[in-house]
């Protein structure tokens, strides 16, 4: 693990006194929890976009299943009601809709379930990193 913390002001702690120190570790670690908030927030935007066209999907296929009762299923229906009997090209018809609705859902359903659930990942495991770099730290301090 890369250390990502300030190396530099290492030098001279062993002659800081405890309010000082204090003082540093009240400063690094509301810098720190500022960050790890800006990450969970950049997170939680983009699984919001994510599950947003995933919601778009599935409404446009739920569109596209009202507009099978449209004006484009009569106009189907007609021309292949001149091949075969009314009832059949109706039922062809239904079907072929019924399909498209159904992988607009499922697609729709595949970028929700992409976008969930709504966890910002990268800032827990950067959040598990500071504290097993802490503990490392408070150790090698101890001795």
């Amino acid at each position: 693990m890369t250390d990502r913390f300030n190396t530099e002001d290492r030098e001279g702690l062993h002659d800081a006194s405890f309010a000082e120190l204090f003082k540093k570790l009240s400063a690094e670690t509301s810098e720190l929890i500022r960050q790890e908030m800006a990450l969970a927030r950049a997170e939680l935007t983009e699984k919001g976009k994510e599950a947003g066209k995933g919601a778009g999907l599935i409404g446009g296929g739920g569109v596209i299943g009202l507009l099978a009762a449209g004006a484009l299923t009569a106009a189907i229906i007609l021309v292949l009601a001149t091949f075969l009997p009314d009832w059949v090209a109706a039922l062809i018809v239904a079907v072929v809709y019924g399909a498209v609705a159904a992988v607009l859902a499922l697609r729709g359903k595949q970028e929700i379930k992409q976008a969930t659930p709504p966890v910002p990942e990268q800032t827990i495991e950067t959040t598990k990193e500071d504290v097993a770099w802490a503990k490392t730290r408070a150790r090698s301090g101890t001795r």
